[in-house]
């Protein structure tokens, strides 16, 4: 049997069972691609937790759009592959926006405590301390953190918003919030 036939044959199979459903091959699709598309988002990100959350989020949108797969269009490792551009496109464009609030925010709070001069309450300096101490998460955390502080969101309301896994949103919120208390800490 030829080699390159042998390879085609059970990637095929793993596409195909992948399109009609079969969530084991969602797994094994997940077992051969996902090394492959943390690479790629580690690369670009620069940080392994924002890895593992595009990873997450790449299989997560193949297996909800897996309708959308064709596969006499290419292999399903480049249709993987392209949705994976698409969540760094992403997750790069939401850390550029994540990161112009919260310039925005902290200078209408640095404005706010020049205008109250010696006067200011301690809610503004409480404020001022979180989003100083904010910009050490990671951006998936600092935006569940931002959601579940600022937005007065549940867990299962961040779920819905983002498409993240509830217990992706407790787990990210959960560090986030002992990162901050770690940090917090060290500068009292």
């Amino acid at each position: 049997m030829n080699a390159t036939r042998y390879a085609e044959g059970p990637q095929q199979d793993v596409a195909a069972r992948f399109a009609a459903g079969d969530e084991d091959a969602l797994a094994l699709a997940y077992e051969q691609l996902g090394p492959l598309v943390h690479t790629l988002a580690w690369r670009s990100l620069g940080n392994v937790q924002d890895a593992e959350d595009v990873t997450q989020q790449v299989f997560l949108a193949a297996w909800r759009g897996r309708a959308g797969y064709r596969s006499e269009r290419g292999t399903l490792t480049g249709w993987i592959v392209g949705i994976t551009r698409h969540v760094i496109v992403d997750a790069l464009a939401g850390r550029t926006r994540r990161a112009d609030t919260e310039r925005a925010v902290a200078r209408r709070q640095e404005a706010s405590i020049r205008h109250f001069g010696g006067d200011e309450s301690e809610l503004t300096l409480d404020r001022v301390m979180v989003l100083q101490t904010m910009t050490s998460l990671s951006p998936v955390q600092r935006r569940l953190v931002g959601m579940t502080i600022y937005g007065d969101m549940t867990h299962a309301q961040i779920s819905r918003e983002t498409g993240l896994p509830l217990g992706t949103v407790k787990s990210h919120i959960r560090r986030g919030f002992l990162a901050l208390r770690q940090v917090m800490e060290a500068s009292a």
